[in-house]
C-alpha cells in the first residue's frame, strides 16, 4: 500500500503512472459512517482546488463530503457507485473508490500522509 496517500480527513489518493490519480475514502471513514446509502460524485471535467469537496457521501449515520485531496479535473468518476454504493463498504481501497484526477500540481502530493504516518493518526483516534 506504499503507494497510496492519506489526508487527515479519511481520503486515500493513488497516483497512476498515467499522471493520474484515483480517490476513495479510508477503511476507518467507512466503519465510522456505517452502511453508505448514497453517493453524488462529481462531473468528468470538473476542476477542483484542493480541500474542496468533491463528491457527496450518506449512510445510514451520517452524511458527508470526499474533499479532492490535490488540486486537479476530474477525468473518470466511479459510476458503478451510484446504484451500488455498498461498494465503498465491502471494498473501500479497491472497487469503492470515487473518482480519477488528472493532478495540477504533483508537488502537492508532498503534503499529503503515508500509511505509517496514516495509521499512527487512526490509533489516535481509537
Amino acid at each position: 500500500m506504499s503507494d497510496i496517500k492519506f489526508t487527515d480527513s479519511h481520503e486515500w489518493l493513488r497516483l497512476s503512472d498515467d499522471g493520474s490519480a484515483t480517490v476513495g475514502i479510508t477503511g476507518f471513514a467507512q466503519e465510522q459512517l456505517g452502511d453508505i446509502v448514497f453517493v453524488q460524485l462529481p462531473k468528468v471535467g470538473e476542476r477542483f482546488a484542493a480541500g474542496d469537496e468533491a463528491a457527496t457521501i450518506e449512510s445510514v449515520k451520517a452524511a458527508g463530503e470526499i474533499k479532492i485531496p490535490v488540486s486537479g479535473t476530474v477525468v473518470e468518476v466511479n459510476a458503478a457507485l451510484e446504484d451500488e454504493p455498498s461498494r465503498v463498504n465491502d471494498a473501500p481501497l479497491t472497487d469503492g473508490w470515487f473518482f480519477r484526477v488528472k493532478l495540477d500540481d504533483a508537488g502537492e502530493l508532498d503534503a499529503l500522509m503515508n500509511e505509517v504516518a496514516y495509521q499512527q493518526l487512526v490509533g489516535e483516534l481509537a
